[in-house]
């Protein structure tokens, strides 16, 4: 069994950090920190961990913020370049998952000194990243930061540069929403215009999850930028701008469809048969689908969509990826998938009559109903 996330924050973690912090300042309780971070750690999640780190970090340190802010940074780890699963702290420095409370160190205390604090940002986020410590500055500074972000998104360092994007996405999952960000993406899409070409995979990655973000509130805005930037697009900008679409492609929209060329479906038959009419909870379910294609050849983007039972005895479609295909005119095609129904913690599963359909190039084709049993 893997490893539960959480225990990236653990007792030899604090205790590498202890002992480079006690390096840089005299003035660093090592004693206090210890105690108040290894306090009933086992008990904590992912971040409630950092934040009681976070928390010993502020009552060992019994001198100005920055001061404080100035030790940790003497702090870290010489290496700048490394891939963020690579980081570690050691003897040379800290880096990697220890820089998380640090980093919130600054949020939490330093709004009142943006410059001062976005600067020590940038140098926490060479050494892990700072996306979640940023967000405060963006939503109480928005045009300072977005102006040092500017800064960030052509820096030499590609950590420095994704904070530009991860940092200032809408939504980003455990971060507080950017409700500025959430209104007006307006303010955030000169940072990703920049960073679309970045030669940085992890970088052109942040830059599509932000427009993914982006797309939840303003769906048509991120499809009519995906059609121009797919215009003399390159194999790494296609990649990032459909995967900054995915949302937008798996709930059918007809302009993200379009900008991929797939347009509405032309077929003289489209029929979805199950293996079952009962469905057991952990048993896999197979899904048939027959298509005899139109009169011209299409692309055709290809979704599956199961119609949950809820506890309010109301069906719930969630579609799920099946795939792309070229039919020919007058050519016959049969598709099969397996759906294993298994049980998830993201979901809980009701019995009763559910049923299947399939969903190609954004358009739904209703198909049979099954029995769930748990």
């Amino acid at each position: 069994m893997a490893e539960p996330f959480k225990n990236l924050f653990n007792a030899e973690l604090i205790h590498a950090m202890a002992g480079n912090l006690a390096r840089t300042s005299d003035q660093f309780d090592g004693d206090q920190f210890l105690g108040r971070a290894l306090g009933g750690l086992d008990d904590l999640e992912l971040m409630e961990r950092s934040e009681q780190i976070l928390r010993a970090l502020t009552a060992a340190y019994a001198i100005p913020f920055s001061d404080a802010v100035d030790a940790m940074l003497a702090a870290l780890h010489p290496q700048t370049d490394a891939e963020l699963s690579d980081m570690r702290s050691d003897e040379s420095g800290i880096a990697g998952w220890a820089v998380m409370p640090m980093a919130g160190f600054v949020a939490r205390h330093g709004l009142d000194t943006p410059e001062f604090s976005l600067a020590a940002l940038r140098e926490m986020t060479m050494r892990s990243s700072s996306e979640f410590a940023v967000r405060p500055f963006f939503r109480d500074h928005p045009d300072r930061t977005l102006k040092v972000a500017a800064d960030w998104a052509a820096d030499p360092n590609l950590h420095v540069r994704r904070l530009a994007s991860e940092g200032s996405r809408p939504r980003l999952p455990w971060g507080i929403k950017l409700h500025g960000f959430v209104k007006q993406p307006s303010l955030i899409l000169p940072l990703l215009t920049t960073l679309r070409d970045d030669p940085s995979e992890y970088v052109r990655r942040s830059v599509a999850n932000n427009l993914n973000d982006i797309a939840k509130d303003h769906p048509d805005l991120v499809a009519d930028l995906a059609a121009k930037w797919l215009k003399s697009a390159d194999e790494n900008r296609v990649r990032l701008v459909k995967h900054a679409c995915r949302t937008l492609l798996k709930n059918g929209h007809p302009d993200a469809l379009n900008a991929f060329g797939f347009s509405p479906p032309n077929l003289k038959q489209c029929k979805v048969t199950l293996s079952s009419d009962t469905v057991i909870v952990g048993d896999k379910l197979g899904i048939s689908l027959t298509l005899l294609g139109g009169d011209k050849p299409q692309d055709l983007l290809i979704d599956y969509v199961i119609h949950f039972m809820r506890a309010n005895g109301k069906l719930s479609p969630k579609v799920f990826k099946w795939t792309k295909i070229t039919l020919q005119p007058g050519e016959a095609r049969t598709l099969v998938k397996s759906h294993a129904y298994r049980k998830v913690t993201t979901r809980k599963d009701y019995p009763g009559r559910q049923h299947v359909s399939v969903r190609i190039n954004g358009q739904d084709f209703d198909g049979p109903a099954f029995e769930l049993s748990l």
